[in-house]
């Protein structure tokens, strides 16, 4: 990999290291990984722990977990509570597995999370097939907008419309691709002002946090305990962060992902859940969870004591791994730490630097 892009950070605003590997984060981007074949990911993730924890293993699930074992050094009034805290990021992508493949060679697809099809017209895309990466053409059947009638133009297709047009004739793609293979939307990831943008920020921007959070304390160790686990399958409902919580046992739990920033056009100020470079989100409630009051109030109170940009974050819908930590076994104190984001499940979502830097900082101030 090549020399880290960085960005400066004055000294005042951040308790880590001033800067943030965004090299990383856009690799992490544009790797591919949809639910239960998150290889590609795992790989990089493995790659990155070397030398940043304790042990390290992978789940029979696919999880990576890696342990950095606390100092139980305190002081005040919790000098004697050492915490064995999990924090989880998922791996894996929205994307498609190839369903069928019809007497012409065209693919029909298998969704593995929430999409809006919106953002699915005349897509690149990538077949993930055994014998190599099949470039492709992702878009709706129907008439051209030429020939559309009106009422054509403004239908909204469902998913199972969709087809992927790889160029080749039947004979050729019955050869080369099967029923199962992986299909991912095409981006590459950038630098947009003081945004990163790509696919898959959702949720490989809160793996690049958990990531640097290691790294900050590669050579002195937390107070508390820290069971980071980059889990597999949030996508299609929490399932890697079910079976690590389970495992794990963990006495607090950190659902690490991202949230809604809709501060843009057309709409309204009530209904933008969090904004843009306006710090962390402390997760209140959304349709999976509703967070441990009394880690909400700490979070808060810790981002105010040491001048960290954070808001609180109320969502009407949408879940993440700290659902799944919270109800393991008799139940976990859990709350979730969300990244603003905008256009998520689109390949252009974008996050913001500050954002990132903040939630590094909350994190690492909570587990010193």
């Amino acid at each position: 990999m090549a020399k880290s892009k960085t960005v400066s950070v004055p000294a005042s605003v951040s308790s880590t290291d001033a800067e943030l590997r965004l090299d990383v984060l856009m690799h992490l981007s544009n790797l591919p990984g949809v639910p239960g074949q998150e290889d590609a990911v795992r790989d990089f993730v493995l790659s990155e722990l070397e030398g940043l924890a304790d042990d390290v293993r992978v789940d029979a699930l696919g999880n990576v977990i890696a342990t950095r074992t606390g100092s139980g050094k305190g002081s005040g009034k919790k000098k004697d509570r050492r915490e064995r805290v999990m924090v989880s990021a998922h791996m894996d992508e929205i994307g498609f597995l190839v369903r069928f493949i019809d007497d012409k060679g065209f693919l029909r697809v298998q969704a593995l999370g929430g999409f809006d099809t919106r953002n699915l017209f005349a897509r690149d895309v990538t077949v993930h097939a055994r014998g190599g990466t099949l470039p492709g053409i992702l878009t709706p059947g129907g008439k051209p907008v030429h020939i559309a009638s009106a009422e054509e133009r403004k239908k909204i297709p469902e998913v199972k419309e969709f087809f992927i047009d790889l160029g080749l004739d039947e004979a050729e793609v019955k050869r080369r691709v099967r029923v199962g293979d992986m299909v991912t939307l095409d981006h590459t990831a950038r630098r947009v002002g003081s945004l990163v943008c790509g696919k898959a920020m959702d949720d490989r921007a809160s793996v690049f946090m958990l990531l640097e959070v290691l790294r900050y304390f590669r050579k002195t160790p937390p107070r508390h305990d820290l069971v980071a686990v980059f889990s597999v399958q949030e996508e299609v409902g929490l399932r890697g962060a079910h079976t690590a919580a389970y495992g794990v046992e963990p006495t607090v739990g950190i659902g690490l992902d991202v949230t809604l920033a809709v501060d843009t056009p057309g709409v309204g100020p009530d209904e933008a859940v969090t904004r843009m470079g306006e710090g962390i989100g402390i997760k209140v409630f959304d349709s999976s969870m509703i967070s441990t009051r009394s880690l909400v109030d700490e979070f808060y109170d810790l981002a105010e004591g040491q001048g960290i940009r954070a808001q609180m974050e109320v969502l009407a819908q949408g879940g993440t791994d700290g659902a799944a930590i919270q109800r393991s076994r008799t139940g976990v104190p859990t709350l979730t730490l969300s990244l603003p984001t905008r256009y998520i499940h689109s390949v252009v979502e974008s996050v913001h630097v500050d954002d990132l830097r903040a939630g590094v900082d909350l994190l690492v101030a909570y587990l010193e």
